[in-house]
């Protein structure tokens, strides 16, 4: 084998654990079952999953726009939006920190609450 090669090896193989890391990172569950739903960097709404009972409910916004968020089995997620590409709603239950569940034309999101803010 030459070194080009070899080289070539170790990138991909570097590459391939670094993909791993960052999954595992990133659907590492939360600590917390406290959740924020936030428009504007205004907190909304705050829940503990843990003790919420399974409902669903309309956030209604000025501009005339709407989400409906669902919580069931101690897990939230956004079921229907009027906004047009509808990714909140795509983007199913809310599992990671690090990955909220966001709206973009509504200025929505739905995040776990920081441990120092509970």
């Amino acid at each position: 084998m030459t070194k080009s090669i070899k080289l070539l090896i170790a990138a991909i193989a570097l590459i391939f654990i670094a993909s791993v890391i960052a999954i595992i990172l990133g659907t590492k569950k939360p600590d917390s079952t406290c959740v924020e739903v936030v428009q504007n960097n205004k907190i909304i709404y705050r829940f503990d999953l843990s003790q919420e009972e399974n409902r669903t409910f309309r956030v209604e916004f000025a501009d005339g726009g709407w989400n409906d968020i669902k919580i069931e089995n101690d897990e939230i997620s956004i079921i229907d939006a009027d906004c047009p590409d509808k990714t909140c709603v795509k983007t199913g239950v809310l599992r990671s920190e690090s990955i909220p569940i966001v709206c973009l034309p509504h200025k929505l999101v739905i995040r776990f609450a920081d441990k120092e803010n509970e």
